[in-house]
């Protein structure tokens, strides 16, 4: 009978043993996983390229950024992509990433400038599957108009610019205009010649020397401003390579025939005409011009 008592004693307290066990034990606390960081993707195509900040029209949407590369993770064509590294260009078309694409890895965010800013870009996947630098082309087409007959824009404060009639997307317009106006330190306005006439911008022209002369209100000038513009035509436009000899084939090409303008007043404007570029793998060269004219 003691020999039974004391077995369930023992019993008992191994009992209460194990309960205090159980509860006087803290069980580890579970970190819980750190919330996944949100990422999100914008596809562009690289217009400028110039001492390493791009400027970059989103293709199918509306949005122009410009982005200042870094330490960010970059491929080109799936192979990784150091802009510092020597002959890291050597495999683009125009010695630039100018013309290709280019997919954006971001954390979704936006900086509110104009051109817009990505926030906390982590990759870059360049591309020259679908590369088309025409918008280099078009710049280059500017700059030169730019440079003739120099007094037409000579102490103008504002600029325009009309891309309307040619091929580049919207982004891609606003970009080209956005760069041009930067390169000469003016604001610019896009706008057909009777947009602007609309907006305010150009003044009547007077007929006659007098005070209170009549004046017509299909002729216009443009006081404080020049309009640069590119038109796209739909005449054929034929490659020649002189160097090619009997049954040699001529490479596929793409090409181009447009007219450029700058314009400030009637009596003010200067004119290329009947302009040609090609295209081989999508990358413009130089172009020539027809003819030059003057009003």
């Amino acid at each position: 009978m003691k020999a039974r008592l004391a077995f369930l004693s023992i019993a008992l307290c191994l009992c209460l043993l194990a309960g205090w066990g159980v509860s006087g034990v803290e069980k580890p606390l579970q970190e819980e996983a750190p919330p996944e960081e949100s990422q999100a993707t914008t596809f562009c195509r690289v217009v400028q390229e110039e001492q390493g900040t791009l400027l970059l029209a989103e293709q199918g949407s509306t949005a122009v950024f410009t982005l200042t590369l870094g330490d960010q993770d970059m491929t080109l064509d799936g192979i990784s992509f150091d802009p510092s590294a020597p002959g890291a260009y050597q495999a683009l078309p125009g010695g630039s990433l100018a013309g290709t694409t280019v997919l954006v890895t971001h954390s979704g965010g936006f900086q509110e400038t104009w051109p817009l800013r990505f926030s906390d870009v982590t990759a870059l996947v360049f591309s020259t599957e679908e590369f088309n630098d025409l918008c280099v082309l078009y710049l280059r087409v500017l700059e030169d108009l730019w440079a003739v007959d120099p007094g037409l824009n000579e102490n103008i404060t504002e600029l325009g610019v009309d891309l309307s009639g040619t091929s580049l997307s919207y982004t891609e317009r606003q970009a080209v205009a956005w760069a041009f106006g930067q390169a000469h330190g003016l604001p610019v306005i896009q706008g057909t010649y009777e947009e602007l006439a609309e907006g305010g911008y150009l003044t009547p022209v007077s007929l006659g020397d007098s005070d209170g002369a009549e004046e017509d209100p299909a002729l216009y000038q443009w006081e404080d401003g020049c309009l640069f513009s590119i038109t796209e035509t739909d005449d054929p436009v034929v490659f020649s390579l002189p160097d090619l000899g009997p049954g040699d084939e001529i490479p596929d090409y793409d090409g181009v025939g447009f007219n450029a303008e700058k314009w400030r007043s009637p009596l003010g404007a200067y004119y290329f005409q009947d302009c040609t570029a090609v295209s081989i793998g999508g990358h413009w060269g130089s172009y020539t011009i027809g003819s030059e004219a003057i009003s």
